[in-house]
């Protein structure tokens, strides 16, 4: 059917994750060929959206579409590989993002199949502390983002990896997802609420069609001083930072949210140039490790990354702790700024 994402209704700074359960919600109410799989944890990754409209298969009862089951994470991946393979059916699969390590044969299968599977992996930082030390994801995305560098055999982007920003960013991420038929998506969700990109031309949702080119400006100066780029949370941390450049030092800023470097990759020279643009400073911000970045912003630039892992605490004490916050992130940008 056509889908109406613009009609999906969001609260105010969202989780990625509870953003998501708004879209699985509107799809099961409108998409009658969508199964979803979950271990036991679909209150938590919030593919419980998707649950309040239909029901769990149960043995002698397959009239529902959900699919749960205990920490069977690779399990889970496989079947839904089988089920793309069978056709007919959209098969999505969801767990916290640090366990997309046990997945990673069943998702390699669905590269090289070129199969639609959806994975939603969500608690994707070391935001998730409260948690334990085990389950902070560090070197996860950097690990899902090599797989939008190698080709499958139809000589295309084995796999299309995903994380937005806010709320609007989110539904269209589940856009980008449903449209992507011939390879997987990963969608990587957080578990703490973001504050929502504010928009500065258009409704945010329009602006945050800009996503579906990979990275695009959600703040625009046309003589920047330095042009900053993040995804995910760090995205709205940057905001943040911004405003304290322009208020204390008088510094011009753009902001890009890279919500994939695989497409953003496909576009243009030009169009690459016209968000990150080569002759000005440019700075990443990454709650992994730092090559996340490190690609787009070149030798001259900067990344503020993590390479540690490991402490359990709340997470605005580790945004604290690490250096994750507007102020802190204003102060690297300032020394940065007087390398260049």
């Amino acid at each position: 059917p056509e889908l109406n994402f613009e009609s999906i209704q969001h609260k105010e700074d969202l989780a990625s994750r509870v953003a998501s359960s708004n879209v699985l919600e509107y799809l099961a109410e409108n998409v009658e060929n969508i199964i979803v799989s979950s271990a036991d944890l679909s209150n938590s990754d919030k593919t419980d959206g998707f649950l309040k409209n239909t029901t769990i298969f149960q043995k002698g009862n397959f009239s529902g579409s959900f699919l749960q089951a205990g920490v069977a994470e690779l399990t889970m991946a496989s079947i839904a590989n089988g089920i793309a393979l069978h056709g007919g059916v959209i098969p999505i699969v969801s767990t916290f993002f640090v366990f997309s390590d046990y997945m990673k044969p069943a998702i390699r299968l669905s590269c090289i199949q070129e199969l639609g599977v959806k994975y939603v992996w969500t608690h994707d930082t070391f935001r998730v502390g409260e948690d334990g030390p085990t389950h902070q994801p560090i070197e996860q995305e950097a690990q899902i983002r090599l797989l939008e560098k190698i080709k499958n055999h139809s000589g295309k982007s084995s796999f299309l990896a995903l994380r937005p920003s806010d709320s609007a960013e989110t539904t269209i991420a589940w856009k980008m997802a449903l449209e992507n038929i011939d390879t997987p998506t990963g969608l990587i969700l957080s578990r703490q609420n973001i504050k929502d990109i504010p928009s500065f031309e258009f409704s945010r949702y329009e602006e945050s069609l800009g996503a579906l080119k990979g990275g695009y400006l959600v703040k625009k100066d046309n003589n920047p001083d330095v042009v900053m780029m993040a995804n995910g949370s760090e995205v709205s941390t940057l905001i943040e930072a911004a405003k304290l450049l322009e208020k204390r030092n008088k510094i011009k800023v753009s902001i890009a949210s890279i919500i994939s470097e695989g497409i953003f990759r496909l576009q243009s020279k030009q169009y690459q140039e016209s968000i990150l643009p080569k002759n000005r400073p440019l700075y990443g911000l990454t709650a992994g490790l730092s090559v996340n970045f490190e690609g787009l912003v070149g030798d001259n630039g900067r990344v503020f990354g993590l390479d540690h892992f490991g402490f359990s605490a709340p997470a605005n004490v580790l945004d604290e702790k690490f250096g994750f916050t507007g102020e802190k992130v204003y102060q690297d940008i300032v020394n940065f700024l007087k390398t260049v």
